[in-house]
């Protein structure tokens, strides 16, 4: 799974809440199907360099927002159904992304330009 990961450990992710928001996105983008199991706990503390205990930290608040199962022996696996966005919306999100990226705008900005496009919208 961590293949779908960050390898770079410059931009990997050092605190629970920066693991929940890489798995989310791997869910969320499809890059983590439905009945995928992520790695152990001790992969991801080791993959990432972070204690056992911020790794099983992230897989409780995953387990909490109800993205990921953990049964003994079965480990921890993408929920059935978990958060998938529509392929448009991957698709609309990874052009904003490029497009942000090649014009040298940062997240925080693409993203409140997301936020008023969606204002727009009247959603």
């Amino acid at each position: 799974m961590t293949e779908h990961l960050p390898a770079d450990q410059s931009t990997s992710p050092r605190t629970a809440d920066e693991i929940v928001e890489l798995f989310r996105g791997a869910i969320s983008t499809g890059q983590l199907g439905s009945g995928e199991r992520l790695p152990t706990v001790r992969q991801t503390a080791k993959d990432f360099g972070v204690a056992q205990a911020t790794a099983a930290k992230a897989y409780r608040a995953l387990e909490q927002e109800g993205l990921v199962v953990t049964r003994t022996a079965a480990g921890t696996r993408v929920a059935p159904g978990a958060g998938v966005a529509p392929q448009a919306v991957v698709e609309g999100a990874r052009s904003l992304a490029e497009a942000a990226q090649r014009g040298g705008t940062s997240i925080d900005d693409a993203i409140a330009v997301l936020r008023a496009v969606w204002g727009e919208q009247g959603t």
